[in-house]
């Protein structure tokens, strides 16, 4: 194929596309689930904070310490750039121009990937080191979500980075 042809989209590159579609997904619901953290009875969403009162549960804004901003920001950065992976991905099919964005694309999700592992390392250290419950409590589907979003993140990121050319070659 000669430079500046338009070529044909390569299977390791759709299905590293494919994979940007559940880690958006994983990404985008991870902080708005209201099951993050689960108490004795109830659940906390990432939003909220909790503690036991002595007739019920008192809940205010979860942005009241440092870290649960910093936990928050780091979330919902690595999903703007999960998203910004993904239009960038998209342009690169519908511009024909395949490999011209997969080194731009691969940065994004491996900064992604970063960003939403040291805020789903970050959130249940600070979280069990400052709660004020000191009932029993488990993170529930919610932090699982971020662990989800991460491990797609992660394979999209593998299958960007290799070299295409040598491993389709033997498809066409």
């Amino acid at each position: 194929m000669a430079m500046g042809e338009a070529g044909v989209p390569r299977p390791l590159a759709l299905t590293a596309l494919a994979s940007l579609l559940p880690a958006l997904a994983l990404a985008a619901a991870a902080p708005l689930s209201p099951a993050r953290v689960t108490p004795e009875r109830g659940s906390l969403p990432l939003w909220e904070a909790c503690e036991r009162a002595p007739d019920a549960w008192r809940c205010l804004s979860a942005l009241r310490t440092d870290w649960q901003v910093v936990t928050l920001g780091l979330i919902l950065t690595a999903a703007a750039l999960t998203f910004l992976a993904l239009l960038a991905s998209l342009a690169s099919f519908c511009l024909g121009t395949h490999q011209c964005y997969y080194r731009l694309v691969a940065v994004l999700i491996l900064t992604a990937v970063v960003l939403q592992v040291c805020a789903l390392v970050l959130y249940p250290i600070k979280f069990s080191d400052s709660s004020t419950l000191k009932s029993y409590h488990e993170f529930n589907w919610g932090y699982g979500l971020g662990w989800g979003a991460a491990i797609f993140l992660v394979g999209a990121a593998i299958l960007y980075r290799l070299r295409m050319d040598a491993y389709e070659d033997a498809y066409y």
